[in-house]
């Protein structure tokens, strides 16, 4: 499909992103900021003051200090993108593109109401990943809370009871042995066990990624993950297919707006895909052909088919809106799906744990109570 011309694209650093936050701006003030300025472009007002007006509204800190350098800026004679793009803090390569585009094809209000729905699209998929693992990962916080207490409190006061039965601990069921073992060590280095599962579940995936190759490993290890591979995996088609056709609709070309995605594609595995649809356009090939020829199969052949329809068609932008708009609803099913699967396995687990302490700590006591009763 044949794009409209847009200026070459920026070079900006793409955003430094920390728990929800670009560099001290959150995502949700940078979409105010993004559908505020739409509103006041389109009622006509020069971009410097809709700066100012914006600029006003804020209080004193990081995100002001920015528009106020963007304002000066584009007073000084800047465009609004080259004063963009010296906050890459802020506004990543991806705004920054958008934008230009927009100057270039006098459409900037146009290109803000579109920029300012993707950030909101993009944001309300992300609370719904974070909202899908906040609750389990809080009751299984709980769980091993629970459990850690049992071990350290309850069971060495039955282990001091066991301890005075005849034949000592030698008597005593094997799961008992197990049990009062696990509670003793855990008496002891509780902190090691915590400081173990830290490093299992943060630390070590931490470290593993800090190179290319590990990286692309743990990556590809979520996409296989059971229950919650497929949920990321959507996520991840989503925010490529959403930022690729709102990039392209903006009129930034094809191969420049694949090199913006492979930047912001939060994925080793995904941002390789990219990587070799960006190789095979470049050589002349279509973009269904190579997804279609894709190892990992991140992306259906549902996709795929209606990737392709878009190319024949010279719709290309609106069908990739299309295919992020299905895979949202299909993200929030599946949220919902996930929360509702994952409670009743947490609570199998939990059942599960406290039947076999509660197990290893009755079996003496029914034994004591057989030898009072004199029962075989």
């Amino acid at each position: 499909m044949a794009s409209k011309k847009a200026p070459a694209v920026a070079t900006a650093t793409p955003a430094k992103k920390t728990g929800g936050f670009i560099g001290g701006v959150s995502e949700k003030q940078l979409t105010q900021f993004t559908t505020q300025l739409s509103t006041l472009q389109d009622a006509g007002l020069p971009i410097v003051s809709c700066l100012k007006i914006l600029e006003g509204q804020l209080r004193k800190g990081f995100f002001k200090n920015v528009l106020v350098g963007v304002t000066d800026d584009v007073e000084s004679g800047s465009s609004l993108s080259e004063a963009l793009a010296k906050h890459p803090r802020v506004f990543d390569t991806l705004y920054v593109n958008m934008v230009r585009a927009g100057e270039a094809g006098g459409v900037l209000d146009v290109i803000l109401a579109r920029l300012a729905s993707f950030k909101e699209k993009s944001e309300k998929l992300k609370r719904q990943v974070k909202g899908a693992a906040t609750y389990p990962v809080a009751v299984l916080i709980v769980i091993v809370a629970i459990l850690l207490f049992i071990m350290t409190s309850v069971v060495p006061k039955f282990e001091s009871v066991f301890t005075q039965l005849p034949g000592g601990q030698e008597g005593l069921p094997g799961i008992t042995k197990v049990m009062m073992n696990i509670s003793r060590w855990l008496v002891q280095w509780w902190w090691a066990f915590l400081l173990g599962v830290g490093l299992l579940f943060w630390g070590l995936p931490k470290l593993v990624g800090m190179s290319p190759g590990g990286r692309y490993f743990m990556d590809g290890l979520r996409l296989k993950m059971p229950i919650v591979g497929g949920l990321y995996r959507k996520v991840l088609v989503a925010r490529f297919t959403r930022t690729f056709g709102t990039l392209i609709s903006s009129g930034v070309p094809i191969l420049e707006a694949l090199e913006i995605c492979q930047g912001a594609a939060g994925n080793a595995v995904m941002s390789r895909i990219i990587g070799d649809l960006h190789a095979a356009i470049r050589e002349g090939e279509s973009i269904a052909e190579p997804l279609a020829n894709q190892k990992t199969r991140i992306f259906d052949d549902l996709v795929i088919n209606m990737i392709d329809v878009g190319e024949k068609t010279g719709e290309l932008d609106k069908m990739l809106i299309k295919v992020a708009d299905n895979y949202d609803d299909e993200v929030d099913v599946a949220v919902a799906s996930l929360t509702s699967l994952l409670e009743p396995m947490l609570i199998v687990v939990m059942g599960g744990a406290v039947f076999c302490i509660v197990l290893a700590l009755f079996l003496p006591l029914l034994k004591i109570i057989e030898q009072l009763t004199g029962g075989k």
